[in-house]
């Protein structure tokens, strides 16, 4: 049988040179895209075991609250366990910030739609949101951080129970002026522990979150009078209603 002829070495070497910038280029994105998908690999894991972790431990702050402790010099803090906190304090948070916090998934698309057809631009920020912005990014109305909240709900409503979501919520919140978390807040305003708070006194700490740094909890005004009353109520309704069964009535 005859034996195939082979190329010179030259013809091998000129077949397998480069082809030129354009293929230079391709390989580069190929190699750049499979960077881009182990660096983002990595740090989905990462978040992934971040959240994990503050599920048992208790979140040493955010953000926010370095910020603020940097501005003002210190910041009131102390953490207490949902076992430590009265019921009806979370019962009116819930009321005040997010009434569907039990029934969705950490976004509440019935009351999203509802400030899109009133062309509002807040008022849909779930605790579950709040909570994400609070413990693991900064505060400020950027796309950027809309992104990460969104993942960083979704990550910790897959792996955290909605009771430890509101535990964490009650503990990072700000109150008043470098005052975080409920205990610290009931302290401050009423003299009280989280446990002792009665259904007005957790209503007022309730109705001051939207804007802490310009409410008092302990001298309110008559709009905040109102709107303590609407909270109050509110708390009793989900009780009685099942709205807040997650968190143990």
């Amino acid at each position: 049988m005859a034996r195939k002829s082979r190329k010179p070495k030259s013809a091998r070497k000129a077949a397998a040179a480069p082809r030129g910038p354009v293929h230079w280029l391709a390989g580069a994105i190929r190699r750049a895209r499979r960077l881009l998908g182990r660096a983002l690999l990595v740090a989905l894991l990462v978040a992934v075991a971040w959240v994990g972790l503050y599920r048992f431990v208790p979140p040493p702050g955010g953000i926010y609250m370095l910020q603020e402790w940097r501005r003002i010099g210190s910041i009131e803090r102390d953490w207490v366990p949902m076992s430590r906190i009265a019921p009806v304090m979370a019962r009116s948070v819930i009321a005040a910030e997010d009434a569907n916090f039990c029934l969705h998934w950490g976004f509440d698309m019935a009351e999203i739609r509802r400030v899109i057809d009133t062309g509002g631009t807040r008022g849909a920020s779930t605790l579950s949101q709040q909570t994400a912005k609070n413990v693991f990014l900064w505060h400020g109305r950027t796309w950027v951080r809309k992104a990460l909240e969104s993942v960083f709900t979704l990550k910790m409503e897959a792996l955290w129970p909605k009771r430890r979501i509101l535990e964490v919520y009650l503990n990072v919140a700000e109150f008043d002026d470098g005052v975080f978390g409920v205990e610290a807040a009931a302290r401050h305003y009423f003299n009280t522990t989280a446990a002792d708070l009665t259904p007005t006194q957790a209503a007022r700490l309730a109705v001051v979150l939207p804007s802490p740094k310009t409410r008092d909890a302990a001298n309110p005004t008559q709009f905040l009078r109102n709107r303590t009353a609407a909270v109050m109520d509110g708390a009793a309704t989900i009780a009685r209603d099942g709205r807040a069964d997650c968190i143990g009535g």
